[in-house]
């Protein structure tokens, strides 16, 4: 029964530090290399061509979707970084999407975990249907 009560209590423990867990920002705020679109093991890699206010309709999109929030940056730097935990335990992912004339770079990914089993970029897929895209 003790040893029961001491995984329980690990497993708290664990749950706690991925929704305590502090964030450093210059490690996950940084403008996504992309050259091309890539399906990684933790995430998704993707370039298009958005207009000049591509940023500007990513991010509405991107805050008004579930679980959503802008981390760092903003649309007048042209660098944008959010978080979106999973429903029931707060997994974090992280999306940066940056604008460099008129296309975006996007780049979503896992923060725990090698695998995402594809939600990040069902997630931007999702952004992306709602962007008028040129």
């Amino acid at each position: 029964m003790v040893v029961f009560g001491v995984f329980c209590f690990l497993g708290l423990v664990v749950l706690a530090y991925i929704r305590l867990a502090p964030v450093s920002i210059d490690r996950w705020h940084v403008h996504p290399n992309v050259q091309k679109d890539r399906v990684l093991a933790n995430g998704v890699q993707k370039r298009v061509a958005a207009g000049l206010l591509g940023l500007s309709r990513l991010d509405a999109i991107a805050q008004a979707d579930p679980r959503t929030q802008r981390l760092a940056g903003s649309v007048e730097q042209g660098l944008i970084t959010y978080v979106t935990r999973t429903r029931m335990i707060g997994f974090p992912d992280y999306t940066t999407v940056g604008q460099s004339g008129e296309d975006l770079f996007i780049h979503a990914r896992s923060r725990f975990g090698r695998r995402d089993f594809g939600t990040n970029a069902e997630r931007i897929g999702r952004w992306l249907e709602g962007l008028p895209l040129f």
